[in-house]
């Protein structure tokens, strides 16, 4: 039998472990991240995380010219069940790269839109128009899942902490049409 010392201490050790999650979720455990570092220092990775605005730009327009460019091969090609995706695609990511191309016209974002695709995606656009059928099907359904994860990524990133107030109004207006891309994307990939 133990002693009431010893039942005293069990007792108290169950308390603390029955009390453990609501401390977790005290105010100033709350503002410490797991390595020690608080809310803000965490944020000001996250703002030093964001691209430049000569990157974002250079990114968002290559990505867009190939989600345009892959698309209308999907057209040409008569892929299977992406007619509809490929056409929004079409649609909606030229509407994009309209605006913003008038941001960067306007002079309200200083920096240069690239005039072709970056060699990644030119290598991805050139194996797709080696492919037919259910091979281009995959491959471009594949492409396009992984081309929107990085875009509502980078849109996110850019939108919360870019360095420039228009182009981060623009990045956050036009995340939520790159997320519901994302959503018909990932549709595709589980067919």
């Amino acid at each position: 039998m133990k002693s009431p010392a010893q039942q005293a201490l069990i007792l108290a050790g169950a308390c603390l472990l029955a009390a453990a999650p609501a401390l977790a979720q005290s105010p100033s455990n709350r503002a410490m991240q797991p390595s020690g570092q608080t809310q803000s220092t965490q944020q000001n990775q996250t703002a030093q995380a964001a691209p430049s605005t000569a990157d974002f730009v250079k990114t968002a327009a290559v990505a867009g010219m190939f989600e345009i460019r892959s698309s209308k091969l999907a057209l040409e090609k008569k892929a299977r069940g992406d007619r509809h995706f490929a056409q929004r695609m079409i649609r909606d990511h030229s509407k994009f790269s309209e605006q913003l191309e008038r941001l960067v016209n306007s002079g309200k974002v200083k920096a240069e839109l690239p005039s072709g695709l970056d060699s990644e995606h030119q290598q991805m656009l050139d194996q797709l128009r080696g492919e037919s059928g259910a091979t281009f099907d995959k491959d471009y359904d594949e492409m396009q899942l992984k081309g929107h994860k990085d875009a509502v990524a980078l849109f996110e990133s850019y939108a919360r902490n870019g360095d420039n107030p228009a182009l981060r109004h623009w990045a956050a207006a036009t995340l939520p049409h790159l997320q519901e891309h994302l959503a018909m994307a990932e549709k595709l990939s589980q067919r």
